[in-house]
Order: structure tokens, then C-alpha cells, then sequence
């Protein structure tokens, strides 16, 4: 499959937004489809939500920093949607301050590795339906963005 942009020629990007891309090339080896800043409900907006093979649906919130996790008050709210939670840090972070039962990713802009997996706490099937719709209707507007960057789009 042809990509749409090479990572590469990408502008230039945050330090959360270089995690994030190495998430996703890394849930793209495990068979998982992403997209980032997916807007879950009124006021949370998730780093990377990932839909894996069989369904199962991961949030993955990148921390470039001590104070970028410190100052997050909203992860708890995240649970709620989604089977499996994960923190994205780089291998600088002090990830003993990252809470018990939440996965771990360590990555940088090219890649990453799951080292620890995040506590299952499986959606209901009518939020599961509704997320995988979410999820792929941003995805489609994404998508349609990209082929017509003049195109009034909300995303």
C-alpha cells in the first residue's frame, strides 16, 4: 500500500506528536489501525486510539515530559473508553510515577515497544459500536482532509 505521507517530509512536530508517530508505526506492526487526536466525548480528546485485529480498543496518551504527565488531570476519564489503557513515554521518563494497572509503551519517533500491557477492562457492546464508528469516521474525515486540503472539513 502506497503511503499518503512519508514520515520523513513531515513538518516539523512536537516532542508528544514524535511519540505518537512512533506508536503508531509500532501498533501498525502489531496489526493495530490508528488515529490521533480522537475527540472521545465533550472535553477529552485522546493521543492515539488504536483498533486492533479482533476489535479490541486501546487509548494511548503520550508524555514528552515529567510536567506534561503531571499536569494531565484528565487521564482517569479515558478508561471509560476503551479496553486497554497505555502511557507513551521516551526512555528518559521516570515511568515509576506512571500508576499501577495502566500499560506502559516506550517510544521515540520511529518506533516503540509495549513493556508493560495495560489492565483489560472490556467495553460494552453499544460504546464499543459507538467508538468504532467514531473511530472511523475520523479516520474518513482525515483522510478527506488530506486528498482536499481545501475542502471545509470538521474534524
Amino acid at each position: 500500500m502506497q503511503s499518503l505521507i512519508r514520515p520523513e517530509t513531515a513538518p516539523d512536530l512536537m516532542p508528544g506528536q514524535l511519540l505518537a508517530r512512533g506508536v503508531c508505526r509500532h501498533m501498525s506492526a502489531l496489526g493495530f489501525v490508528t488515529v490521533e487526536e480522537l475527540v472521545v466525548t465533550r472535553g477529552l480528546r485522546v493521543d492515539v486510539m488504536a483498533l486492533g485485529p479482533k476489535g479490541e480498543l486501546w487509548v494511548i496518551e503520550c508524555k514528552s515530559s515529567r510536567s506534561d504527565y503531571m499536569t494531565d488531570r484528565k487521564w482517569q476519564g479515558y478508561l471509560e473508553w476503551c479496553d486497554r489503557y497505555f502511557w507513551a513515554v521516551d526512555a528518559e521518563f521516570p515511568t515509576d510515577l506512571l500508576p499501577e494497572g495502566t500499560g506502559l509503551i516506550i517510544a521515540d519517533a520511529y518506533d516503540g515497544e509495549v513493556l508493560r500491557m495495560g489492565e483489560e477492562s472490556k467495553l460494552a457492546p453499544a460504546r464499543r459500536k459507538k467508538m468504532i464508528q467514531c473511530f472511523a469516521t475520523h479516520a474518513a474525515r482525515r483522510l478527506q482532509a488530506l486528498r482536499d486540503p481545501g475542502a471545509r472539513i470538521e474534524l
